[in-house]
């Protein structure tokens, strides 16, 4: 930035140059000045507007332009109300992640889940979503990737300590031999095609490890899925979430593990999660 430019002149600059990668270019622009200033987007908006800008925001604008996500830079994304730290170990928490939450308050409303697990926690948002809604539960994640479980360790320890997080892999043999069994499982698997077109932003920069899962999208439900009904305990619930196309695949591969599934779908109104239990306890 040149000297003498304020806040609201940076931030206008930013957003016309964010317009050709971004469709939310005001919005990145604010945030990533309110990330430069060390304040919140309102204290950006409320009353720093006729500061100067900072010099460090130039650079954060051209790592936004090069496509790199948001909340890579920041460091930091929220998810269902609480922020979370974020590395490029991690993928990047979604909003329509959130109707796995919204799916396990439904079915589980007149029965608290007593234990929670989280396969493939990432930063951890599942299950330390989950335990600030039932924070009696006793909560337990994996993930297979150590660096990745560092990053969610960080953020147990700042939402939910006594939540238990391991290292453990559901394609190697036994890796579940000694978790016991839980009134709710939440999990967001790989489910890309390894072929989809997806945003530079994504495909660029997310770890692959945690996006794509074969030609179909649905290697490893075909190897998570079976498992589960040994991981559920009596009138326990699974939150499994799917590409917006997979739902009948999906059911299809609980059914013949013998359980029974229902569709929510997220805001936009597509397919976002297929419930799953050994009983009759999630509805029509």
């Amino acid at each position: 930035m040149v000297d003498g430019t304020t806040v609201v002149e940076a931030i206008r600059d930013a957003a016309s140059r964010l317009s050709e990668t971004s469709d939310t270019a005001r919005l990145d622009a604010e945030v990533l000045m309110a990330h430069a200033l060390g304040v919140t987007r309102s204290q950006l908006l409320l009353g720093r507007m006729r500061d100067p800008a900072p010099e460090g925001f130039a650079a954060l604008v051209e790592r936004r332009a090069a496509h790199e996500p948001v909340a890579y830079i920041t460091g930091t994304a929220e998810f269902y109300g609480l922020e979370l730290a974020v590395t490029p170990a991690t993928l990047i928490p979604r909003g329509d992640t959130e109707t796995l939450i919204e799916a396990a308050r439904e079915a589980l409303a007149a029965r608290p889940p007593a234990r929670i697990l989280d396969l493939g926690t990432g930063t951890g948002a599942l299950l330390l979503v989950a335990l600030s809604v039932w924070p009696e539960a006793q909560g337990v994640a994996i993930d297979r990737s150590a660096e990745t479980l560092a990053v969610a360790q960080t953020n147990a320890d700042r939402h939910a300590p006594a939540a238990r997080l391991l290292v453990a892999d559901w394609t190697k043999a036994g890796w579940s031999a000694d978790l016991g069994r839980f009134d709710l499982i939440l999990t967001n698997p790989p489910y890309v095609e390894d072929a989809a077109e997806l945003d530079t932003s994504v495909r660029a920069f997310e770890p692959a490890g945690a996006l794509f899962s074969g030609p179909e999208g649905l290697d490893d439900y075909r190897v998570l899925v079976p498992q589960l009904p040994g991981l559920m305990a009596p009138g326990g619930v699974a939150m499994v979430e799917i590409g917006w196309r997979q739902a009948d695949a999906v059911a299809a591969i609980g059914a013949a593990a013998g359980l029974s599934s229902r569709v929510h779908r997220d805001l936009g109104g597509r397919d976002r999660v297929v419930a799953f239990s050994g009983t009759n306890v999630l509805g029509a």
